[in-house]
């Protein structure tokens, strides 16, 4: 073993034992592959509670009567497009059963020996 290869040997142990007691003594956190980590962004404040002091608090949350009202409103409104044939499809209606239709059209069998109702 040369004198050289001895000396860095003692020389990079050194620093690693400086490093070391830099991060203990200044609370850093000791990073010697580099990888990435977490800390920056886990050291940060959270911001939580301060954003939610920003917005105001919405009574109308709370209240029933104005819910009920929201509903029926919304019940109306869903009344008045089913009035002129706006709606919403039944159950099974939709643009999917039109499309599996049209593969059942296509592929000579019935839409219940698609779905498995066939007797």
């Amino acid at each position: 073993m040369s004198i050289g290869s001895l000396k860095s040997l003692v020389a990079e142990a050194a620093i690693k034992g400086v490093a070391e007691a830099r991060a203990r003594i200044f609370g850093h956190v000791l990073n010697p592959t580099g990888e990435r980590s977490p800390h920056k962004i886990l050291r940060k404040k959270l911001i939580g509670e301060k954003v939610a002091q920003w917005y105001p608090y919405d009574i109308n949350k709370d209240d029933p009567l104005v819910m009920a009202k929201k509903e029926q409103e919304r019940l109306s409104k869903l009344e008045m497009l089913k009035r002129r044939g706006k709606g919403p499809p039944k159950k099974g209606q939709g643009k999917r059963s039109k499309h599996y239709d049209l593969l059942c059209l296509y592929s000579g069998y019935s839409s219940a020996e698609v779905w498995g109702d066939a007797d």
